[in-house]
């Protein structure tokens, strides 16, 4: 559901369209990354038949919105049949799993129209429904930023009701291109809420209901973004301003690691996974399937590829590494194919911070498909610990460690 014009804008999107459509009616929807199983996720089992079925039924990439977009509103009618007879707890899962939906089939759309507004509104609609039912406190959190009626929407989600004058530690994500903040927290069992840490998620300029606003994305407002982040989260009562970290993925370890340069060292660690770390972004823009060129031209505003190649070389992690104030956290896959380790690598070299890299021998983009992560240690529950560690003051490793695909862990000093 695009417009000829926007379908035109990137030159290998319509070279390879046919051959994309041949790929996704041989191996199906995830030929490039695991977006039904990473969407699925912070739902739980539950989701599994709605997501799975979605897969079964796309044959094209034209499909994948249209699916996506039915079985959000199955679950969206499901849960307001829940609703009316009083079932909260039932409500408020069908309420999450159509706000993933919903999530999920903004995405094939790179463009504003009335088909992408509507998925939106709904997706907003179903998780402030979800909110009000929630088992711990969620708090819609809307902040002025890029101009008149423009602001970042984020969630606080509170592990449990705080006593009068509690304060949590807080761990602020930031997803990458093609999810949106929906997706960064679990409705039950969260890594970070089981931790007792607050979790506030929120879209940064042009992700999830930022593209919707015509805010987009810039090569450093991510940096300012945080700083706006900051300043809001820093004044809620149950949050402790000494113990907040920042966590990203995928294109989200770019920002994340923007967020830690603009806030130095008010925040105790930024942890990062899925990497994009490759200066001017020629892997994922040029090499990878050509989706991903289509969908950032759409954060960052951009309708003439060729400005836009201009635009992406301005994308360096360089100027953010003197910055760079706290512990830092680095786990990648050693065959990245969006943005090949090495540049990770070199790095976290040069951070002059204590930092901990990590490679999943022969995973690819997306940690979790190959055996290093099978049988190694799980990513996220790593992750989600050394983030718990920074809050409570213990002292960062600083080390390198390759865990191959049997899962053994080397572990290399920095020195």
């Amino acid at each position: 559901m695009m417009r000829a014009k926007t379908e035109r804008m990137v030159k290998r999107w319509g070279e390879q369209r046919w051959t994309l459509d041949s790929i996704i009616q041989a191996v199906g929807m995830e030929w490039d990354q695991p977006r039904l199983g990473y969407t699925m996720y912070p739902a739980g089992p539950d989701a599994i038949a709605d997501f799975r079925t979605v897969g079964l039924r796309v044959k094209k990439f034209a499909d994948m919105h249209r699916e996506l977009g039915a079985a959000g509103r199955r679950r969206q009618a499901k849960a307001e049949a829940f609703e009316k007879q009083g079932r909260k707890v039932a409500a408020r899962e069908s309420y999450f799993i159509a706000a993933m939906l919903y999530s999920a089939a903004r995405w094939p759309i790179f463009e504003n129209n009335r088909v992408s507004i509507d998925y939106n509104t709904r997706m907003v609609h179903c998780y402030d429904k979800f909110a009000k039912y929630a088992p711990h406190p969620v708090e819609r959190i809307e902040i002025p930023f890029g101009g008149k009626g423009k602001f970042l929407p984020g969630y606080l989600h509170l592990p449990r009701e705080p006593k009068p004058g509690e304060k949590f530690p807080c761990v602020i994500g930031i997803d990458g291109m093609d999810g949106s903040k929906e997706i960064m927290c679990s409705m039950y069992g969260d890594k970070f809420l089981q931790r007792g840490m607050a979790n506030f998620i929120y879209d940064g300029p042009g992700q999830g209901e930022c593209t919707i606003h015509d805010l987009h994305v810039t090569e450093k407002n991510h940096m300012d973004a945080a700083l706006a982040v900051w300043n809001r989260l820093i004044q809620h009562p149950h949050i402790d301003p000494e113990r907040v970290t920042i966590w990203g993925i995928s294109f989200g370890s770019f920002f994340a690691l923007q967020a830690a340069a603009a806030l130095g060292a008010r925040i105790k660690g930024a942890a990062v996974t899925f990497v994009n770390h490759e200066a001017g972004l020629h892997s994922i823009m040029d090499t990878a399937a050509p989706s991903f060129k289509m969908r950032f031209m759409y954060m960052a505003g951009y309708d003439d590829e060729a400005k836009f190649d201009k635009f992406k070389k301005k994308f360096s992690t360089a100027p953010l590494i003197p910055k760079i104030k706290c512990p830092v956290l680095i786990q990648g896959g050693g065959d990245d194919e969006l943005s090949p380790i090495e540049f990770s690598e070199e790095l976290a070299a040069k951070l002059q911070v204590p930092k901990k890299f990590v490679i999943y021998e022969g995973e690819r983009h997306a940690i979790g498909g190959n055996t290093a992560s099978y049988f190694g240690e799980n990513w996220f529950t790593m992750l989600a610990d050394w983030c718990l560690d920074r809050v409570e003051g213990k002292a960062p490793p600083n080390e390198r460690v390759y865990i191959n695909s049997l899962g053994q862990a080397e572990t290399t000093p920095y020195r």
